[in-house]
């Protein structure tokens, strides 16, 4: 753990930006990338522990954990704008096919209506799978989230609750999503107590942290870098199997700086770790968060570190803006940005 000097790159919650190829103007055969990180592949799990793995892209990772849910639940129901047919992103495809149109099945374009139905079907017991359409969208849904179900075990004194409630949303920008499917609503829901909040960095994390959402006694979101849907490709485990929440993950150790993010922002803090120690001989520290809430405070800042700081905390993220459309390079806290304030705390 890095106790000297402490960096907290928090906003995941502006990461990620298109990992698409398009084409330019200049030749037919030019081409430009709008992807500010690179996603390196995780060591495959061992099939002694986990049983045999398949190479999956996020999307899939997130269907085979649908899939899983569904054949070993019963009373397991997957809801939202457009799922039967698999979705805007295809997470959702072949499950209707698979298991019936009473199982999975679209409702109306109301958010509110989705995750109220939800909540509903998580207090008689069963196991309610929502899918809000694009993160951007949920904001209809904020009082049926925060005073209702985050509220609902408490305000009945434990006698009911719809901790079997989660809600699903791609989350992040890709490039091109302008101000409304770009962003990347988690802080909203930070500061809730009753409700868990989880982002994954990976196929592989994806699959495990989404089955741990659904089998949480309590109502999660699970917002998924949608970015990394086909960009990030791994050997995942094809059966079920968990990813302890709330606890964050230290990717790579280092002595100097500590870098925290979640989401996408991972890969960029690892490319920045990689330019630090060489550009500047600075030995960062990489941590994913992957909980948002309650997220792991003792991972993150055990050690006391906070009395040992050398310099203030530096947090980057995009600007105090709606999220733009051209100008989105420019917007997100990429690798050169977050690279700055790693210079700048070694100087202050």
């Amino acid at each position: 753990m890095a106790a000297m000097v402490r960096l907290l790159l928090a906003r995941a919650a502006v990461c990620g930006s298109g990992a698409r190829l398009a084409q330019a103007a200049v030749t037919p055969t030019a081409r430009r990338s709008f992807a500010h990180f690179t996603f390196v592949p995780e060591p495959e799990p061992d099939p002694a522990q986990y049983g045999p793995t398949q190479k999956m892209n996020l999307f899939q990772s997130i269907t085979s954990g649908l899939d899983n849910v569904l054949a070993k639940d019963p009373t397991a129901v997957i809801f939202g704008e457009d799922v039967a047919f698999g979705g805007v992103f295809r997470c959702t495809v072949g499950l209707r096919d698979k298991y019936g149109k009473e199982r999975v099945f679209n409702t109306p374009l109301c958010e509110q209506g989705i995750v109220g139905f939800g909540i509903g079907i998580a207090v008689t017991g069963a196991t309610a799978i929502a899918e809000i359409q694009f993160a951007d969208y949920i904001f209809p849904a904020f009082d049926q989230i925060v005073n209702e179900a985050a509220k609902y075990r408490y305000r009945s004194g434990s006698l009911f609750d719809c901790g079997s409630l989660t809600i699903r949303a791609p989350w992040g920008c890709v490039g091109h999503g302008s101000i409304y499917h770009s962003q990347s609503p988690e802080a909203f829901f930070s500061h809730i107590p009753g409700v868990k909040v989880v982002i994954p960095r990976s196929p592989i994390q994806a699959k495990g942290l989404l089955l741990s959402c659904i089998q949480d006694k309590n109502p999660c979101i699970f917002f998924e870098p949608k970015i990394l849907y086909r960009a990030a490709v791994e050997q995942v485990p094809v059966e079920a199997y968990q990813i302890p929440l709330s606890q964050a993950e230290i990717l790579e150790e280092g002595n100097d700086v500590t870098l925290v993010a979640w989401g996408t922002q991972v890969h960029v803090m690892r490319e920045v770790a990689s330019m630090a120690q060489e550009k500047l001989g600075v030995s960062c520290e990489v941590i994913d968060l992957k909980t948002i809430l309650p997220w792991d405070s003792e991972t993150i800042c055990k050690e006391e570190c906070f009395l040992n700081l050398e310099a203030p905390i530096s947090r980057v993220c995009g600007y105090d803006t709606p999220f733009p459309h051209i100008f989105e390079p420019f917007y997100i806290p990429d690798k050169w940005k977050c690279f700055d304030a790693v210079r700048k705390m070694i100087n202050y």
